[in-house]
């Protein structure tokens, strides 16, 4: 099969390179192979490209990562099922990822096909395409887990999102709007419209005006920056408000924002409420998201999209930390 695998750590269009003839993955007993359709671009792909924070190397591999292929969620035709899979059968439309399973040691999405386990794929709405499909899951799980679980968002909370124009900005904007809130979006001022067209009821714009200076107060805030210090951005809380970082900042260097999110995390131990989110990928959250899509509650935001033999362009979009909404990989 065709797999996008990584050589080394650096400039995308250095270390990614195209293998014409790699080994197809074959499933175990609880897992589906799975022909890719589409993929997308997540920090953690990004990020492991680049090899920062160098200190993540470490885990990662030192001079290569031990796996070469990146990605992790996925769209597309079940091709073969394990002998214990009963709810899956070739032919199947699925979507799902790999996030926090063992099989993303061993596979990974950017490539023809991929091995998921079958408690982390369910099947995709009929009127979903593949790269919404894709686009959606590790920013639509992180933000209904962010919105549902960790602030227990629901009618008249006043949620802030910092990023909302990014991949889980966008999504948190939609899951927080149809779970009754009223929503803050902080962006750029090219982006202010298409936060307003998902559901912001207020937009501040980050060249304008620094949010973490304002005298209004929020019940949740979703940090998917953190370009402020999180003592900074927390003092925004109302009583009892939730604060949620989700993002390391810097991404350069050996620790890169590695001290400010273990600062946040420090704060939880005071009188802060500091809440991470713990990506689930299971059939109930999946099914929860598969509905929202499908409702129109929420839909995923494509900036751009690319064929596979691209797909160091589509990292290096996603490095330069500007995209709006998700960068897409087609197969």
């Amino acid at each position: 099969m065709k797999a996008i695998v990584q050589r080394g750590y650096g400039a995308p269009e250095r270390v990614l390179q195209l293998d014409e003839s790699a080994a197809r993955p074959v499933p175990g007993d609880s897992d589906v192979l799975v022909r890719v359709r589409a993929t997308s671009v997540n920090t953690p792909d990004s990020a492991t490209v680049a090899g920062v924070p160098y200190i993540l190397r470490a885990q990662a591999g030192l001079r290569r990562p031990k796996q070469p292929v990146r990605g992790s969620d996925v769209a597309g035709t079940v091709a073969a099922v394990g002998r214990e899979v009963a709810d899956l059968q070739p032919g199947d439309e699925v979507f799902g990822s790999l996030w926090g399973s063992a099989n993303r040691s061993k596979t990974g999405t950017f490539a023809q096909y991929t091995v998921v386990p079958a408690s982390q794929l369910v099947k995709k709405p009929a009127g979903l395409s593949f790269e919404e499909a894709a686009a959606s899951v590790m920013t639509g799980l992180t933000s209904l887990l962010a919105m549902r679980d960790a602030g227990h968002v629901g009618p008249g909370t006043r949620v802030l999102v910092n990023g909302a124009s990014g991949g889980v900005g966008t999504m948190a904007v939609q899951i927080a709007k149809s779970l009754g809130a009223e929503v803050t979006g902080v962006c750029s001022a090219r982006n202010a419209e298409l936060v307003r067209s998902l559901g912001a009821d207020h937009v501040i714009d980050y060249a304008e005006q620094d949010f973490t200076k304002s005298e209004s107060r929020y019940d949740v805030i979703l940090d998917n920056v953190a370009n402020h210090p999180p003592k900074a951005v927390a003092r925004l809380l109302a009583p009892k408000g939730v604060f949620i970082p989700n993002s390391l900042g810097i991404t350069g260097g050996l620790l890169a924002g590695l001290p400010r999110m273990a600062r946040a995390a420090l704060m939880g131990k005071g009188s802060t409420d500091v809440k991470f989110v713990t990506l689930a990928v299971n059939h109930e959250n999946l099914n929860e998201l598969a509905r929202l899509l499908e409702s129109g509650e929420a839909k995923a935001v494509i900036e751009q999209t690319f064929p596979l033999d691209e797909a160091a362009g589509a990292i290096t979009r996603v490095l330069g930390h500007h995209a709006s909404g998700k960068v897409v990989i087609t197969v």
